[in-house]
């Protein structure tokens, strides 16, 4: 074979090995989402150690950056990530479809890639952001049940 064509065959084979290589460790690097979520308060504190280890067979994970607020009422499922946060203010009254699951309500408000279920009639409120590639969202509802009910409860419920 002459000089040349092995050289080119080489160098063919070197960036095979460098693309498969590169695509590799792209789907295995841990790839951050930032999240928000507001001050920590005392309820969120009894509140998180109840989340869910795993939501609709995704397991929880540490890949995200707490972009605002306390980390400590940030939780994060999969991917795409299925993110709960702690401590937002008690809903008022609202005309957003609501949801009574298994005895704790959810006001649900699409969004353009999912939707968000944010607990009604609890002070402080959770909320879960659930991307599209989890539909039908609501039936994830139940494994944050435990930790929704940990909040002190208010007045108002679903009509």
């Amino acid at each position: 074979m002459p000089r040349a064509a092995r050289r080119r065959l080489l160098v063919a084979a070197g960036l095979l090995v460098l693309g498969v290589a590169g695509g590799v460790l792209y789907a295995v690097w841990p790839r951050g989402i930032e999240v928000a979520a507001p001050t920590h308060t005392a309820a969120c504190e009894r509140a998180m150690p109840l989340m869910p280890s795993t939501v609709g067979r995704q397991p929880s994970t540490d890949a995200f950056v707490a972009d605002r607020g306390d980390r400590r009422d940030i939780r994060v499922w999969g991917d795409p990530a299925i993110v709960a946060t702690c401590g937002w203010p008690a809903l008022g009254p609202t005309s957003d479809q609501c949801l009574d699951v298994d005895g704790v309500d959810w006001v649900a408000q699409p969004l353009s890639d999912g939707v968000r279920f944010t607990t009604f009639g609890r002070d402080p409120a959770i909320e879960v952001l659930v991307p599209n590639a989890y539909a039908p969202a609501p039936l994830l509802l139940p494994a944050f049940n435990p930790a929704a009910k940990a909040l002190p409860a208010t007045n108002r419920t679903c009509s």
